[in-house]
């Protein structure tokens, strides 16, 4: 009985082994496409949801083929939100939308195992187009850093970030079962903490007011937020939209609120996405508006980035179309800002980020494999990793026989 548990633990950690040398043979596996300012790319894009909210969507050779020769790299990512189909609400009529349902929303960890299998698919020249972030954790729940942790065991040498994930957000907050998300729960630090230590890239979805403002009132969400931004500034994130939604609509002071974290040193870690076509009509409603945005983008080019906010698109018109929606802004910026905006400031983040977990995974992924294999779980930064299922489930099967 014993030389067959033994056994069973030495042929795990051999099949690690031969998967970590085959994932890192020599080096850290980093993406290597970068382009030079007079390429034909029109932009990298840093928000894309492959799956919607009934978790349908593309696969990734399909979007390979939207994205041809005028889309580099994208941010790949599913929705972490599940829209219910309740048929005491809804019939026969399956809501594939969150505004098509007075149904709950619930947390669907499965997406990042759809993004993982979809990444792994391709070519290793076509997955360096291609950045995966984890989305499937519930940011209410101390154990969501377990399951970013598992994720990473699970598909090493895959993710690289996490996000996008919502605390605030105009409609759905309201419709997610469970506990509403909230910048003051001590999940989020520890999901933003971990983060930092592993050095995974942060895309943050969080209004930055609610959908009826207080006149003369600071936006709600914003001081709160900006909280904990100065709480973390070893993590990289990026403020999606702005802060703005569908229904969250600027304050006339929105571009001196977002200025507030530019101009201040604390704030170095955090970049802002220009993003969703909901969000473009603010930015292009009129000459003046949006000369004051392309102000603000000239004057700080390191901190923004292009993102479309797609939603699985069925055609390479409708992809392009956040693209195109934010023509008169592209039109104002300088050469320098508008080719950071729309590409490098994205390598600059992601190839950093893929770097620093890809040495973060070397260093740490094999020893909790070999802890997971004894049996024991595992400490890293403070944050428990549970031990392996797989030790506890198979090792009776085998003695029983």
């Amino acid at each position: 009985m014993f030389k067959v548990a033994n056994l069973t633990t030495l042929a795990i950690s051999l099949t690690t082994a031969m998967l970590w040398s085959t994932i890192f043979p020599s080096s850290v596996k980093t993406q290597d496409i970068s382009l030079k300012k007079d390429s034909e790319i029109l932009f990298h894009d840093s928000h894309f949801h492959l799956t919607n909210y009934i978790q349908k969507g593309l696969t990734t050779k399909e979007i390979l083929g939207l994205m041809n020769n005028k889309i580099g790299r994208v941010a790949l990512f599913g929705i972490p939100l599940q829209q219910k189909w309740d048929y005491f609400v809804s019939g026969d009529r399956n809501p594939d939308y969150y505004l098509s349902s007075d149904s709950e929303l619930y947390y669907y960890s499965f997406v990042d195992a759809i993004i993982a299998k979809e990444y792994l698919k391709l070519s290793p020249e076509d997955q360096k187009r291609f950045d995966p972030m984890i989305t499937g954790f519930n940011p209410t729940d101390m154990y969501a850093t377990n399951h970013i942790l598992q994720v990473l065991k699970l598909y090493p040498g895959v993710f690289l970030g996490i996000g996008e994930f919502s605390i605030h957000k105009e409609v759905v907050s309201s419709k997610v079962a469970g506990h509403t998300a909230s910048l003051y729960n001590k999940a989020l630090d520890k999901i933003l903490s971990l983060a930092g230590d592993i050095g995974l890239l942060v895309i943050l979805h969080c209004d930055i007011d609610e959908m009826r403002p207080h006149a003369g009132q600071r936006p709600a969400h914003f001081d709160n937020l900006k909280e904990v931004f100065q709480k973390h500034k070893n993590t990289r994130i990026i403020w999606a939209h702005t802060g703005l939604g569908r229904f969250v609509k600027p304050t006339p002071n929105h571009l001196n609120l977002l200025e507030e974290i530019l101009r201040d040193k604390e704030f170095d870690h955090v970049y802002f996405d220009i993003s969703w076509d909901e969000v473009a009509k603010y930015v292009i409603a009129d000459e003046k508006i949006t000369q004051a945005w392309a102000n603000l983008l000239n004057k700080y080019p390191d901190r923004f980035l292009f993102g479309t906010d797609s939603v699985a698109p069925k055609t390479e018109k409708d992809y392009l179309k956040t693209y195109q929606d934010y023509q008169p802004l592209w039109k104002l910026l300088d050469n320098e800002t508008s080719f950071k905006v729309r590409i490098g400031n994205y390598e600059k983040l992601f190839n950093e980020a893929n770097q620093k977990v890809r040495e973060w995974e070397k260093k740490n992924l094999s020893k909790i494999e070999v802890q997971m294999n004894q049996n024991k779980g595992v400490k890293i930064n403070n944050f428990l990793i549970p031990p392996t299922t797989v030790a506890q489930d198979t090792r009776p099967l085998l003695l029983s026989k």
